[in-house]
């Protein structure tokens, strides 16, 4: 499995494909951005502060940005994203790619979702969404929002080939101006805390998502 995985990062390079993760250096992870980031392609990993002891080890390679929990790691990954791939992975992986298929369906974003189905690692989780559309609880357009391939090479031709075709919850555009309105209300509060922090000598106030 190794192996295919690091064919998808050499694909990944050749291909001049930048790589947005989680911010680890150890495991499978560090792997993968260690090598994309020697194939000369841009490496941002963002992080929680109260991970960074148990998934950093060493030193980093391209851009790390500390986050405060996992929901602006999320939020921070996905907007800086043009893309998602799932590679095989445990609960986290799990949880993160139904949470952006999720968002998809929901009209939140429109971007491509892929899981690198290696030695069939997700058969038993692309069964179950079809099983979720046998049973009435999924959309048969919906289902279509993740595609699957066994190899790197024919993934990315089948997420450079996506359109979406499911309905949307909501509009994806009241989903932006939502999203617009929430951003200029942070930048002013972030004003507002960092000149409180500066006239009482107590804190700084760097946050940005």
């Amino acid at each position: 499995m190794t192996c295919r995985l690091l064919c998808w990062c050499m694909l990944q390079v050749k291909r001049k494909i930048d790589l947005v993760y989680g911010g680890g250096s150890v495991g499978l992870m560090g792997l993968i951005s260690q090598t994309v980031y020697d194939g000369g392609c841009h490496v941002l990993g963002v992080i929680p502060k109260a991970l960074m002891p148990l998934e950093i080890s060493g030193p980093t390679v391209g851009e790390v940005r500390t986050v405060t929990d996992m929901h602006e790691r999320k939020a921070s990954m996905a907007q800086e994203a043009d893309a998602f791939i799932a590679l095989p992975g445990g609960y986290g992986t799990m949880e993160e790619l139904l949470e952006i298929i999720t968002w998809a369906q929901l009209g939140i974003h429109m971007k491509p979702v892929g899981l690198l189905n290696v030695d069939g690692y997700y058969n038993s989780l692309l069964a179950l969404f079809d099983n979720g559309v046998e049973e009435g609880f999924i959309k048969p357009c919906a289902r279509h929002i993740v595609v699957s391939a066994p190899t790197a090479k024919e993934l990315v031709v089948k997420m450079e080939q996506y359109t979406p075709s499911h309905e949307h919850v909501a509009s994806h555009e009241s989903w932006q101006m939502e999203q617009l309105d929430n951003s200029q209300a942070k930048k002013t509060q972030d004003r507002f805390m960092a000149y409180f922090g500066l006239r009482s000598i107590e804190t700084l106030f760097h946050g940005r998502i």
